[in-house]
């Protein structure tokens, strides 16, 4: 079953966060990850949540998720972000 990583992103430096960018896409590909959103039109529909960017990645399950997560790709592209943006990041099982 799919798992999607849901990631809500406020970019304070971003020079810097398009080297986090690259690096992580290249983390989440050889994850076997793909991105259905990244950074696109917002349009808040219900409630007062302004997340000021968001991603949405989807894996095989959440077990592939928490592997990417976990690489030392993922994480040597972690340590590009530092100080370029602060993130809140969640993973889901998908449904049936």
């Amino acid at each position: 079953m799919p798992a999607y990583v849901i990631v809500e992103t406020d970019v304070t430096d971003p020079e810097q966060y398009e080297q986090y960018k690259a690096a992580a896409f290249d983390a989440v590909t050889a994850a076997g990850g793909r991105y259905l959103a990244r950074g696109g039109e917002l349009a808040v529909l219900e409630g007062d949540w302004q997340p000021p960017r968001l991603v949405i990645l989807e894996f095989e399950d959440l077990a592939a998720a928490r592997r990417w997560y976990d690489s030392e790709r993922y994480q040597a592209a972690r340590g590009l972000r530092e100080g370029a943006a602060r993130l809140r990041m969640v993973a889901v099982q998908g449904a049936d």
